[in-house]
Parts: C-alpha cells; sequence; structure tokens
C-alpha cells in the first residue's frame, strides 16, 4: 500500500481529517526519516493518550500489518549460536521499528514524582534516552499538558525533532513542535477518537515504506 493510498483510506473514513493531510503527510517523512538515520521515537501522553503513546510503540516494534521477517544472514546466526532453540528465534522474531513510550517506567515515573517534580516525568526520560536523529511525539488533546511541554522543552534543548498530536487549536504546545497534527475538534472524546486512526495511519505508511517489499 503506498502512502497515498493509505491517507486516501484514512479521509474517506474520516472526512474531518482531509483539512490537515499536508500536516499528516508530513509527519510521516519526518518518521521514514528518523529510521533511516538510525533514530528512534520517544512517545508520551496522558490518560487516555498515554494509552495512545503505548499503543503506536506496540505497532511499531513488531510486524503491523507485513511481516518483517530477518535477514537470512542472521536467521543462520541465531542457529549457529543456540540450534533448535535459534531456529525456533530465526523464524518467529521479527524486525522492529525502535520505539519508546516514556509512560510505561512506573518505578522511575514514581520516583521523579516523587524525588523531583510530576511535571518532569517525561522531560526527565529525554534528557537520558534521546540522541542524534531521534523524534519525540508529545500526545496531548488539550495541549497544555505540562509534563509534554516540559518533555518539548527538553527535546528543543537536545536537538531532536518534535511532532504534537492535539486538538485544534494546538495548545501551548505548538510554540515547541516542529510539527502539529491538530485535529479539528476541541471536544476531548473525540479528539481522542481521530487520534487513533492518525496514529494507525502513521504506522502503516512507515512500515510499508520499510518492509513492503517483503
Amino acid at each position: 500500500m503506498s502512502q497515498d493510498e493509505a491517507l486516501n483510506q484514512l479521509y474517506e473514513r474520516y472526512p474531518c481529517l482531509s483539512s490537515i493531510k499536508e500536516m499528516i503527510a508530513e509527519a510521516a517523512g519526518m518518521i521514514i526519516n528518523c529510521y533511516s538515520h538510525n533514530g528512534k521515537l520517544l512517545i508520551c501522553g496522558n490518560g487516555g493518550s498515554c494509552s495512545d503513546a503505548e499503543h503506536m510503540v506496540a505497532e511499531l516494534m513488531k510486524s503491523f500489518e507485513i511481516k518483517r521477517n530477518l535477514e537470512p544472514g542472521f536467521k543462520n546466526h541465531l542457529r549457529e549460536i543456540s540450534g533448535s532453540r535459534g531456529d525456533y528465534l530465526a523464524e518467529n522474531l521479527e524486525h522492529g521499528l525502535a520505539a519508546i513510550a516514556l509512560t510505561s517506567h512506573s518505578s522511575l515515573i514514581t520516583a521523579i514524582s516523587n524525588d523531583m517534580d510530576p511535571a518532569l516525568i517525561y522531560a526527565q526520560q529525554i534528557l537520558a534516552y534521546a540522541s542524534e536523529n531521534d523524534i519525540l511525539i508529545g500526545i496531548s488533546t488539550s495541549g497544555n499538558s505540562q509534563n509534554i511541554i516540559d518533555a518539548c522543552i527538553a527535546a528543543r534543548a537536545m536537538n531532536i525533532k518534535i511532532i504534537g498530536i492535539t486538538g485544534s487549536t494546538g495548545g501551548k504546545m505548538k510554540a515547541h513542535c516542529d510539527l502539529v497534527i491538530s485535529v479539528p475538534s476541541s471536544d476531548t472524546a473525540f479528539i481522542q477518537e481521530l487520534h487513533r486512526p492518525i496514529i494507525h495511519t502513521l504506522c502503516r505508511i512507515v512500515e510499508n515504506h520499510f518492509y513492503g517489499f517483503l
């Protein structure tokens, strides 16, 4: 499936998103460029957006719609290391696109919240994880979540690109992002309903770019 086909499917199902099609296409291009230069995605959000962050990671770190087979040489290396178990790994492991949900580390998050400041739970991780060619994806329905804004500020200081996925206004976060995907709604529930198909479309485009030839 080409990028145009994936985007057209999205707009057929959700016509209201056609007004931001350039931003979605640009975000896909940024993510492809990130992975092409050995970068990774750092993704965060709160509440329902926390779930969206983890969902996006799940679609990237293993096959989403296309089987991502390992190279024959690496498969053979696994077999050489561990015989029958190596053969099992060779046939069942698959390529992943590196992505980290900053929402998932409960011990670290509670330590930062208790010892430092709850607003710093994502910014502190950016300082530790971020490196050249990475992208921060901040998901916030309002665009005003302080912990997401602080993560954006830290990412800017680390010289990594920032994609915001938010509601119609973009909130305060938009001032700190390289690209903002602002869905046309101010209703929290509907914003979240629109974020999910955007995330799926981004994952579909990226996966097809790297594995569509398999």
